[in-house]
C-alpha cells in the first residue's frame, strides 16, 4: 500500500475535527487553534482540518494527527478556500499532509481550474487532495480529476438562498451512488445521531467543526433556547 492510500485508509470511518477561528474570535490564532486540535487527538480524533499556514505549522508541532491543510484568501472572491495553486504550495511546505480546496464550478480567479488545479496538487505537490463541493456536478469532477476526497463542505454555500439548518445529507447519497471516491461528510453537524446517519447514508468519514471548537457559536445556539431570549 502506497503512502498516499495508506494516510486515506486511516481516515475511513473515522472523525475529522475542523479547528479553525477568525479574526475577532477569542481563540483566533495559532496558540489556541493548536490546543484545540491537541484536545481533539486526545479525544479520539481521526485527523485535523486546519485553516492557513501559521496554524498549520503549529499544530503540527503539538500533533500526531494527519492534517488537511487549507488557505482561506477572502479577497480572491466566491472561491476563496485555496483558491490557486501557490496557496496549496505554502501550506504543504508548512506540512501539510492533504490539501483541501473549492472543487466548485464557479469562476474562479487565476488561470487553474478546479480540475487542473486538483492536478497540479497531486502532480506537483505530492499530496493528495480532499474536494470541497456544492453538487453532484462538482463531485463527478473533481473525482475524474483525480480528487482522492470529496466532501460535502459547500452544499449550501454556493447559492442566495440561506444554507438548510441540516447537513446535506441529500447530496451525501447523491455522491455515494455516483462516484467512487471515499466521501467526506462535512458542514452543519451538531449531533452525535446526524454523524451516524452520515455513515449509514455512505460517507466514509464525517468532518466536524463549529460544534466541537467554537464555544462562541455553541454558546449563541444554547442562549436562543433560553427564556429571556425567547421572549425578547
Amino acid at each position: 500500500m502506497t503512502r498516499h492510500a495508506a494516510l486515506i485508509k486511516s481516515l475511513m470511518g473515522r472523525l475529522i475535527v475542523s479547528c479553525q477561528a477568525r479574526a475577532g474570535n477569542p481563540l483566533y490564532g495559532p496558540v489556541h487553534i493548536s490546543a484545540l486540535a491537541l484536545a481533539a487527538e486526545q479525544g479520539g480524533a481521526a485527523a485535523l482540518r486546519i485553516q492557513g499556514e501559521d496554524d498549520i505549522r503549529a499544530v503540527k508541532a503539538r500533533c500526531t494527527l494527519t492534517v488537511i491543510g487549507i488557505r482561506k484568501v477572502f479577497d480572491a472572491g466566491p472561491v476563496y478556500i485555496t483558491p490557486t495553486f501557490a496557496d496549496a504550495a505554502i501550506i504543504v511546505e508548512a506540512g501539510a499532509d492533504i490539501v483541501a480546496l473549492d472543487a466548485t464550478l464557479r469562476p474562479r480567479q487565476g488561470p487553474d481550474s478546479a480540475g487542473e488545479l486538483i492536478r497540479r496538487i497531486r502532480g506537483e505537490l505530492g499530496v493528495p487532495v480532499m474536494a470541497d463541493v456544492d453538487s453532484l456536478a462538482s463531485g463527478q469532477a473533481a473525482a475524474a480529476a483525480g480528487a482522492e476526497l470529496i466532501a460535502t463542505t459547500l452544499a449550501g454555500y454556493t447559492s442566495d438562498a440561506p444554507a438548510p439548518e441540516a447537513p446535506a445529507f441529500a447530496l451525501l447519497e447523491q455522491l455515494w451512488a455516483a462516484v467512487n471516491v471515499p466521501i467526506i461528510a462535512e458542514g452543519r453537524f451538531w449531533e452525535p445521531g446526524q454523524v451516524e446517519d452520515a455513515f449509514l447514508l455512505g460517507a466514509s468519514a464525517v468532518v466536524i467543526g463549529t460544534a466541537v471548537t467554537n464555544p462562541m457559536r455553541i454558546t449563541e445556539r444554547f442562549v436562543r433556547s433560553t427564556p429571556a431570549h425567547s421572549h425578547g
